[in-house]
């Protein structure tokens, strides 16, 4: 069984490269012939989100659809964060409380 702490850090992970991939996009916007990255997350076996990178088949942007997915990920990642902060805290007090 994997723990609240490696599910929420595969998340941020997600959420971090899912920020690094839009961000490039936008960075390379008026480049001739780019092609943007796309990120796919899936949920993994034994719990958490596994991500890969695809290119677009066709040259072309999509601004806003990669400044929806900056601010998606800067919420994915505040939310597994906070999820990650959560377990630590529940870790220290049951700690304590078996001390």
């Amino acid at each position: 069984m994997t723990t609240l702490s490696a599910i929420s850090l595969s998340g941020m992970s997600a959420a971090q490269t899912a920020l690094e991939t839009s961000a490039h996009n936008v960075a390379n916007l008026a480049m001739d012939g780019f092609r943007r990255r796309q990120v796919t997350q899936s949920t993994a076996a034994d719990g958490g989100v596994t991500t890969s990178l695809t290119q677009a088949t066709q040259p072309g942007d999509d601004l806003a659809g990669d400044l929806v997915g900056q601010l998606v990920a800067k919420n994915q990642f505040l939310a597994n964060l906070a999820v990650f902060k959560t377990g630590d805290q529940m870790m220290g007090t049951l700690l304590d409380a078996t001390s």
